[in-house]
């Protein structure tokens, strides 16, 4: 169905309206980053209780690498990473793989290039529960494991943790929340979220998914077949250069 209208004729409140009644996933591609910055605040305001996702591409700035032969010149591929719009991307992937039929998410047409493998990224969700056992070394390497970084007090940022004695503090890559893991022993006593500038406790839970801090994440076996793979090719091609 193709709507046509002048701005402010209720295009956009009609395909709320469509997506209100199917209550189902949803998504919008915008064909540029502005269009789908006003589409994802006009979307909030109709679905307040909703999940509204905003996806878009990450790159402030990109050069892809290059070579001019006619002055015999390479240039490196350089670019600049979003980290607000990498948390906005992560936090759509998360919410779909969250089960909710609520979720609309707001997107330019960079939605459509690979993001790696959904399967993947939702095995790979670290599922914690007040009262489970687990060893502390265990819970760190299940953190590495789904690309967070270890970091320390001054350089405590988003998809890193840190540790203080029998605590840990996890920083989502998707959230604008940090948490903190209290244990005694090997069982996880309580689970709270915390403000980052104070550290003051903002709520306690009794159960905790930390998703992947990257979307290109890969199992374990799939990076080693990658690499077979990639040594294979590399000693065919190094035979062929070679003759």
């Amino acid at each position: 169905q193709v709507l046509l209208g002048v701005t402010g004729s209720g295009k956009t409140f009609t395909m709320a309206n469509v997506i209100n009644k199917l209550n189902k996933p949803s998504l919008i591609i915008c064909h540029n980053k502005t269009l789908a910055a006003q589409l994802y605040g006009e979307l909030k305001s109709f679905f307040p209780e909703n999940k509204v996702e905003y996806f878009i591409s990450y790159y402030d700035y990109y050069q892809p690498e290059a070579y001019i032969p006619t002055t015999n010149v390479y240039i490196e591929k350089d670019l600049s990473i979003n980290e607000h719009i990498e948390k906005l991307r992560l936090s759509a992937t998360s919410s779909l793989l969250s089960g909710r039929s609520d979720v609309i998410v707001v997107a330019s047409v960079s939605c459509i290039y690979g993001i790696g493998n959904p399967d993947d990224f939702g095995k790979n969700v670290v599922k914690l529960r007040v009262g489970i056992e687990i060893k502390l070394k265990d819970l760190l390497f299940s953190f590495v494991d789904i690309l967070y970084e270890r970091s320390y007090e001054e350089d405590f940022k988003r998809g890193s943790f840190r540790l203080k004695g029998d605590t840990v503090d996890i920083y989502p890559g998707h959230s604008d929340l940090a948490y903190r893991i209290y244990f005694w022993g090997n069982e996880i006593e309580d689970i709270e979220s915390f403000e980052l500038e104070s550290g003051k406790k903002i709520n306690s839970l009794k159960e905790l998914k930390i998703y992947p801090a990257n979307i290109f994440i890969a199992s374990k076996e799939r990076v080693k077949s990658s690499v077979k793979e990639i040594q294979d090719d590399l000693l065919e091609r190094i035979e062929e250069f070679e003759k």
